[in-house]
Formats: structure tokens, sequence, C-alpha cells
């Protein structure tokens, strides 16, 4: 048995927070994957890697709607992909070394699996059992797959077998010339544009009535038209079955029981499958339950808002968790956020002596107000805040403006392509309540909807006490701000 000052289970943004603060404890890393976690290796940055050459070969392709005459011929797929792993590997390997080597001789990497036998003890994949005072608990989510009659789930993402999650598919030897995508949320979407604007036959296969069903009824109904217009899509429908040949996957749908009757192929044939149907927190592997951890509803790690575990409600002393094992928004940025407050804490609990002796008025809370999201695909999808939905319900007297991107000059020299920002505000009180935007560079111009809802400042003074550079594209959400209504002070 080998007993720590601190476990710290993954290496995303748990990576993070270990600096000069805890140089004077012992401390383990336990990882048996990838340094650097999920958005280094497989997640946000090389799908940007990949969505932006895909943009530009779609801008190639479609440039006749704006009177020009370019083509697009195909992408070198091995000489892109070398392009983007290059300097993800390296990152990868630069941080292994970085915590394995001489340069942090307090630090010991546990390069396999563990799982947990007790509040304070794991034991490791070859049979090791570790106890630490502090454990802090990073070891995020993986792909769900739902069963299908023919899919050998244990053979997804393996070398040869031609369904894959987005752990594999950056990665595979050749781009497919047929690809069929099972999902319609943010992975789904983003990888239905990479493959489909660098030139492969994409199909996807989504079970609800629109895509990007999680964000504004509205703004999801109009990004399902506009994708609908140029990528295949069959809604309301799920695979039931797969088969193989040595050439080819087919798979077999069924109507999902979500969009009514609806007229769907029975068969599809493709050259590989993507499974994009969301992420599950890894809770399942890492035995929490033995632990006497809590687990909600949908696997996550049960955490208050000092990101301390729970068990039977209560904090478990000097136990903490962060990012998508514990967090409910799957996001780097959130998970970043969420590694500070540990860091924070986990300081503060290691000076007071005994885990879990510090004042609780000493320690921060985390902010989840506000959060912000994007979907790198085409068109792009921005959002912040509440739905018009969410706010009605909650009880607010709600304005609500939806701005057309064609509204504004910029819009003019996109030859009026189509978008919308729409803005959810409260009558009385001027804030915004939410944003979601439809449409080029809709990541870009959310943010200065995301400030102000971080600082509280008003819609109307948002809109008319800054200038606003024309003819800009972000003269769409001015022109959103000002078409807002409130009630006279």
């Amino acid at each position: 048995m080998t007993h720590f000052d601190l476990l710290l289970i993954g290496t995303g943004s748990g990576n993070m927070f270990l600096d000069d603060r805890f140089s004077g404890l012992n401390v383990a890393i336990a990882e048996e994957w990838h340094f650097g976690g999920t958005c280094l290796n497989v997640g946000c940055i090389p799908t940007k890697m990949f969505v932006y050459p895909a943009t530009i070969a779609e801008q190639a392709a479609h440039a006749k709607h704006y009177n020009l005459s370019t083509d697009f011929h195909g992408v070198d797929w091995p000489a892109l992909q070398k392009r983007i792993f290059d300097r993800v590997d390296a990152i990868e390997a630069g941080g292994r070394d970085y915590r394995s080597g001489d340069r942090q001789p307090n630090v010991t990497v546990v390069a396999e699996h563990v799982h947990f036998t007790g509040a304070k003890t794991v034991r490791t994949a070859s049979g090791e059992k570790i106890t630490a005072d502090r454990i802090v608990i990073a070891a995020g989510a993986s792909p769900f797959i739902p069963e299908a009659e023919g899919l050998d789930p244990q053979l997804v993402d393996t070398d040869g077998y031609p369904v894959f999650t987005s752990n594999s598919i950056m990665r595979v030897s050749q781009q497919p010339e047929r690809l069929v995508i099972i999902g319609s949320g943010i992975i789904a979407m983003e990888f239905a544009h990479v493959f489909a604007g660098l030139g492969t036959e994409v199909t996807v296969i989504a079970r609800g009535p629109r895509l990007l069903g999680n964000i504004d009824e509205e703004v999801s109904e109009e990004f399902t038209e506009l994708f609908e217009r140029t990528h295949t899509v069959h809604r309301g429908a799920e695979v039931s079955s797969y088969s193989f040949d040595d050439n080819q996957v087919t798979v077999t749908l069924t109507p999902g029981g979500r969009l009514g009757d609806v007229d769907l192929p029975s068969q599809i044939d493709t050259d590989a499958v993507l499974i994009a149907t969301g992420r599950t927190p890894n809770t399942t592997g890492l035995n929490v339950i033995e632990a006497g951890f809590d687990v909600l509803d949908d696997a996550r790690l049960s955490v208050d808002s000092r990101q301390r575990v729970l068990a039977h409600g209560q904090p478990v002393p000097g136990v903490f968790a962060l990012g998508d094992i514990s967090s409910p928004h799957q996001l780097k940025h959130v998970a970043n956020h969420e590694a500070d407050v540990v860091g924070d804490n986990l300081a503060i609990d290691v000076a007071t002596g005994e885990p879990g002796s510090a004042a609780e008025a000493d320690l921060r809370e985390v902010d989840h107000h506000g959060v912000p999201g994007a979907v790198f695909t085409s068109p792009q999808v921005a959002y912040v805040g509440i739905t018009e939905a969410e706010a009605r319900r909650a009880g607010h007297d709600v304005s609500v403006k939806v701005q057309k991107y064609s509204d504004v000059a910029y819009g003019w020299a996109m030859a009026d392509d189509p978008g919308i920002v729409k803005l959810i505000a409260d009558k009385a009180t001027r804030k915004i309540l939410g944003a979601h935007i439809v449409g080029h560079e809709a990541s870009m111009i959310v943010q200065p909807l995301i400030q102000a809802m971080a600082f509280g400042q008003p819609a109307d003074e948002m809109a008319t006490r800054q200038y606003w550079i024309h003819p800009a594209l972000p003269e769409v959400v001015e022109n959103a701000l000002l078409g807002l209504e409130f009630e006279e002070t």
C-alpha cells in the first residue's frame, strides 16, 4: 500500500491547478489515457483544427452565391492530420513529461486505471492499493454507445472496425467517402460539418424532431432548416441494427417515436459510422458507489457549490471533483473555472490542517450563471443564459427580439446569408436573460452579450452607451438590443 497527501484522478482541467501551492505535498496523478484529457486530444482543440479548413472548403465550393468562380477539389487528408496531431501530440507528451520528470520530484504519475474501494482508497489495474488524505476527481466522461443488433460495443474505436466515436474518428487513416453520423447534438453537428465540408457524403440520423434540440426551440428550428438545405438528415429515426461485410456497413433504420410517422429509407449503406449520441460521466468505471459517494440520475458525481464531493448529501472531507464527471455543463471553459475553484479551496483546506476543517466562509463557490457555449458547425450556433421557454417558466415578464443578419449592412455584404440573433430579457430589470445566435461567426459576436450578463449590464445601456463599429457584423446584436421593449421608468 502507498499513501499520498493528494491523489488527482484525471489530467484534463484537473491538471491545471496543481501549482507551487502544492509543491510541499506528496502527490499522485492517476492517468490511464492521454495527458490533457478530452479537450486537447479528442475534443475542442483538434475538432476546431478540422473545422476551420472544412469551413474554407465549404466556402470555396459555394462561392457562386457571392459571384465568384472557385472550386473545392479535395483535401490532403494525411497532411491535414499530420499538421493537427503533430501539434496536439507534442503538447500531450510535454504535459506527461513535465509531471513525470525531475522538474516535479514530489509528483508520481500512476499510468493506469484506478477505481475506488473506499472514500480515500483506490486500487490500480495492476492491483496496487493507494490511499490519500485528499483526492480530486477529474476523470471526465466517455462516449455513450446505444445498443443495437449486430453492434459490438467492445470493438467500437478499434482498428479494422468501421464504427467510431469522437475518440477515434479524427485519426482514421483514410477519409471515408460515405459516413453515417448517429446523433443530433454538438458533437454530431460539428463532425457533420467537418466531413461534409471536406467532401465526404454525410448522412445524419437524428432521433428527435430538431437538430441541437437542447438549445432555444426557435433557434433550434432555424438551425435545423438551414442545416437541412445542404445536408442529408433523417429526423425521427434511430438505428435498429448493423451488418458488416468487407467493404461497407449497412445500418437499418426504424422510427424513433418522437416525430410521429416519418418516411425513412429502410437501410443505408456506408463506409463508416460515427456514433455521436452524447457522453456519460466516468463514475461507473471509477466505482464511486463503493466509496459511498452520491451519484445523480444522469451518472454525474454529486458535488456542492464549493466542488466538494457529497456522500449522503454531506461533503466528504478533502474530496473534490470537477469537469465532466460532476459538472452540469460538459464544456472546457466551465471545467477550467471549476478547476480554479477546486485549486483555491484545496489550498485553503491544506493550510487549515485536517481535511475538511476549512471554514465555509473561506471557500469559493462555483459560478454557473450565464454559461456560454458554441457549436462550430455550418452555420455556427452560440448561446448564453436561458431559453425563452425557461425564462417564462421561471416567471419572468420577458421581452424577446429576433434580429436577422440580413437586416444590417454586413449581412448585405454576405449576400443576405441567413442568420438570426435572438435575445430574451426581463422587462422590469432590463437584464439579459439569454442570447441565442445562428449564423456566421456566432461564437464571436455572442461575446459582448456574455460580458453584459456577467456584469449585470442592462440591455438598453449596452445598446446605447458604447460605440458599435459600422458596418461590422455585431450591429446585428446592437439592433436586437434596441428592439427589446421594457417597462417605462
